[in-house]
């Protein structure tokens, strides 16, 4: 049985500079003429499951997450270069990709709270694009709860392939853990973003690496 290895984006993979959460703020004033007063802990969670707290706390009732998504896409889109420039690749992903790319063994896509659009920006901007079936992929629009978000991806791969895979979930966040937990998936944790070693193992995780940088654990850890 082949595994479905599905990547976290953001403190995961990379660091985007802050870039998508400026054009969050600014396509959100843009489309709703509301001043941006309260910022969300973005980390782990859905875009849509943001998107509901965003409108709550700032008041706003007449307006979609689709409307609010459009303007953002266009927004990431007319600054998408500043992802490199502004951001970085984390240690070792590179290589981590590179060598899971050449198994047979292994299909490689995205669980992301982005929005499609987004996701793909990002992972475009360091050249990554290449390692991922976008399509059997779980984003932030398929619904607000992380868990989902693997389950559609496992459903995905299964109806692309024709057959079952071993799912593993990379992430750093206690709520990536929580969402490969809830589908029977292999959660492995890495203490690059808002959780440290520690929560991440009290989560449920289990595997918990402090980064990717040594890159034989780490395909280790991903394909035992």
């Amino acid at each position: 049985m082949r595994r479905l290895v599905m990547w976290d984006i953001d403190r995961t993979l990379l660091h985007g500079g802050g870039v998508a959460g400026r054009a969050w703020m600014t396509a959100f004033t843009a489309v709703t003429g509301v001043d941006w007063k309260i910022t969300p802990d973005f980390g782990g969670r859905t875009d849509l499951d943001i998107c509901t707290e965003v409108f709550a706390s700032h008041g706003v009732t007449d307006c979609t997450p689709e409307r609010f998504f459009e303007r953002y896409i266009e927004e990431v889109h007319g600054t998408r270069h500043l992802f490199a420039e502004q951001g970085a690749l984390l240690p070792g992903v590179r290589d981590v990709l590179d060598a899971l790319a050449a198994r047979d063994d292994v299909v490689q896509t995205l669980v992301t709270g982005n929005v499609p659009q987004v996701a793909a920006a990002k992972v475009e901007a360091f050249d990554l694009s290449g390692a991922f079936d976008a399509q059997v992929g779980g984003y932030g629009t398929d619904d607000s709860v992380r868990a989902t978000l693997v389950r559609r991806s496992q459903e995905r791969a299964q109806e692309k392939y024709g057959e079952k895979f071993r799912a593993v979930v990379i992430g750093d966040t206690v709520h990536d853990v929580a969402g490969a937990l809830a589908n029977g998936a292999l959660a492995v944790a890495v203490a690059t973003g808002g959780n440290s070693m520690a929560e991440l193992t009290l989560a449920g995780a289990h595997i918990v690496l402090p980064d990717l940088s040594d890159v034989a654990v780490a395909v280790d850890a991903i394909t035992r």
